[in-house]
């Protein structure tokens, strides 16, 4: 099974989130699903969101680990690097 780390952009505001999974077009519909309440972040800022980001990964523990690797820059700059150096 593939798993992803993967980026969204809110439409609207321009904010990021980063998180993994093993079905992104599934993730994708729920962050941007009103009645699923999975996500909180995605809830409590405004979409829609679109996906601008991936990483593959051959183990859940590989794609946490990327995931957290991300999350630890807090760095809005260090994602549009990734985004501009990558993209989708």
């Amino acid at each position: 099974m593939k798993y992803f780390v993967y980026i969204l952009e809110s439409v609207t505001t321009g904010r990021y989130y980063v998180g993994q999974t093993s079905n992104i077009n599934r993730r994708l519909s729920e962050h941007n699903d009103p009645e699923y309440q999975g996500s909180k972040t995605t809830k409590r800022f405004k979409g829609p969101w679109i996906l601008i980001y991936h990483e593959e990964f051959s183990s859940r523990a590989d794609a946490v680990k990327r995931e957290k690797e991300i999350k630890a820059k807090k760095s809005r700059n260090y994602i549009e690097w990734l985004i501009a150096d990558k993209g989708c």
